[in-house]
Parts: C-alpha cells; structure tokens; sequence
C-alpha cells in the first residue's frame, strides 16, 4: 500500500489530504474569508496559511489514525497560484519531507484536480473543463500529455463571478460563487450581457467590464434586480463555457465531460453541461464541493499516482512557479 499526503495552498483554500491506494482517509481545510467587497491579497493570505497550517496537519493525521512514519511519500502544489500561499505551503511540506526523511513531488495544481475527479466519479477518458477562481481551460488527455484545446484569454470564470461579487457587495462567507448560485435561483429577467467566443476560447473580461460599470445604474434605476444580474450573468457565461465544451467533445469524439475545479460545484453549471451532454448521448462527471473546491487530498492523490509511476522532486528543483502550464507535465501514469 502507498500513502502520500498532500499540502494545498495556491489561493485562499489551505487544505492537507491523506490517500492510500485510492482511499480518502482525511481532507481537513481552511478558507480565508475577507470582508464584503474585499478580494484576498497574496501577502495577507500567506499570512492565514501560516498561521493554521500546523493544525491542519495535526488533524490530517489525526483522522487518517497515521503517524508520520507511515507516509510514504509528501507531495506539494507546485504552482500555478498565488506566489506567497504557494511558498509558505512549499516550505512547510520540504520542510516535514526532510524531518520524515520521506521523498517529495511537485504536483500541478490543475492535474491534482483532474486526478482526484477521475478518482471519485470513475471517469475513465474525458473531456476536462477546469474552471476556477483562476484557471478556465478544456481539456483531453492524448499521449501522455493532458492537451488544452481551449482556455480564457483574459481571466478565468470565477475571477469574473468574484469580481462582480465584489461590485455589488456579495458576502465571500463560504465564497462569492456560491452566494451568487443562491441569488441567481431567485432571478427572474434575463438581461443580455456581452458573449465572447472566440473559437475554442472565452473571454470574461468584457462581461466583466461592462457589468461592473452597468450593475449600480441597473439597480437603482430599477431595470433589474440583483438577483436578475446574477441569474443573467451566471446564464451568459456557463453557456460559453457548454460551448467550447462540446466543440472540444466534438473534436475529440468523446462521450464523458468532467467538471472540474471550484466553480465546477456549481449546479446550474452541471445542469447546462448536463442537458448538452444528453443531446449527445455522453455522460456528465461532476464533484461536490468537497473535492472540486480546492484540497489536500486532490495533491495526494496525483501524486499517489505520480509516485507509483516512479517521479519524485529533487530538494533543488522544489521551487514554486505562479505560472504552471497543464500540457507542461509528462502525464507518466496513464497508457
């Protein structure tokens, strides 16, 4: 049996996950929660994972009933992510490698999402979407190499959803998408808002753009609610995302989409996704918000299966990066 913990930390998320052979034995976490209107700085984020990172070790462990000797390997987010989290989680995790006398691997952050969704909904070769508060991308695997067929060209979806939260002061209290799925439920009126497709990318910045200028007018005009913005947001941009989607399904003749990444918890994400996939006779894979938000045990798991496939990081190459590409890692463990 191999059991390999693993140290989340790229964003406000500071999660420690324990895997053995496929089984979850604990995934503690800890959100940095900011105040309405207020988006989480590098510096003072970094700050928070130092200051509760041990505990969530200590619990890590403690819930799987294991005692350091019996890890055998401590895997880490390389990148890609915010700078300072991603060093104080780097330093903790080389740091308890060495203590441990244990071997470490730098994983990327985007590949521990998609191992840990192939892992719990059995997904066996899908097509990928990975939206985040970060990273928007499509995905496929081919030749050892996990492909980006399409991505945003600006910024990622929840950055466009945390943004707007932000305008309209949106509690982050569990987190701004999720108040905005809640607030949408309510709205009625669709309001057009602006659509970029560009081929098999998207672009949010200009619906960002223009709804942050336009949401106060709209409001307090009374044109719409915001509950209607939200809806209507929610609905412009989740079928941009169907779309590239599917024209990446199409191209790669696939019959499995797996979402993937925090804004994948979404339900009116799933059920768009859902209702394309039915038209084309695929199956649709999708997390709750214990594993698609990230943690430590997505870490693990890639890699769990990093290992096994005999990679390890060397003390001198354990550095972070905030930009990681996808389609940079050799994918050793798949056919």
């Amino acid at each position: 049996m191999t059991i390999v913990i693993g140290f989340e930390g790229s964003a406000n998320k500071i999660g420690i996950g324990i895997i053995r052979d496929g089984e979850v034995l604990s995934n503690p976490r800890r959100t940095y929660i900011t105040p309405p209107g207020q988006g989480f700085l590098p510096s003072d984020t970094a700050r928070h994972h130092r200051a509760v990172i041990l505990t969530v070790l200590k619990e890590a462990l403690e819930q799987a009933g294991l005692k350091p000797a019996d890890i055998d390997c401590v895997a880490f987010t390389k990148g890609p992510g915010m700078g300072s989290p991603l060093v104080t989680v780097a330093l903790v995790a080389r740091t308890v490698a060495q203590l441990w006398g244990k071997p470490l691997l730098g994983v990327n952050h985007c590949i521990g999402h998609i191992e840990m969704g192939r892992l719990i909904t059995q997904a066996d070769n899908p097509t990928v979407l990975y939206v985040s508060g970060g990273n928007t991308q499509v995905i496929a695997y081919s030749e050892r190499r996990y492909r980006i067929f399409g991505e945003t060209i600006d910024i990622a979806v929840g950055n466009c959803l945390d943004r707007f939260a932000r305008v309209i002061k949106i509690s982050n209290d569990p987190s701004p998408g999720y108040n905005i799925e809640q607030m949408a439920k309510k709205g009625s009126q669709y309001v057009e808002l602006p659509y970029t497709v560009k081929g098999m990318d998207v672009s949010f910045s200009g619906i960002t753009s223009y709804i942050e200028e336009a949401a106060h007018k709209m409001i307090s005009s009374g044109q719409c609610s915001a509950e209607d913005l939200c809806f209507s947001l929610q609905e412009t941009v989740f079928s941009m995302l169907v779309e590239i989607t599917e024209r990446a399904m199409a191209h790669c003749g696939s019959g499995e989409v797996l979402i993937v990444g925090g804004v994948g918890c979404n339900l009116r994400l799933q059920e768009m996704m859902g209702v394309m996939c039915k038209e084309r006779n695929a199956k649709l894979f999708a997390t709750d918000e214990r594993f698609c938000i990230d943690n430590g045990a997505m870490i693990a798991q890639a890699g769990w299966e990093m290992f096994r496939s005999g990679q390890v990081t060397e003390l001198e190459d354990s550095w972070i990066t905030q930009r990681y590409r996808t389609d940079e890692v050799e994918v050793t463990w798949r056919d």
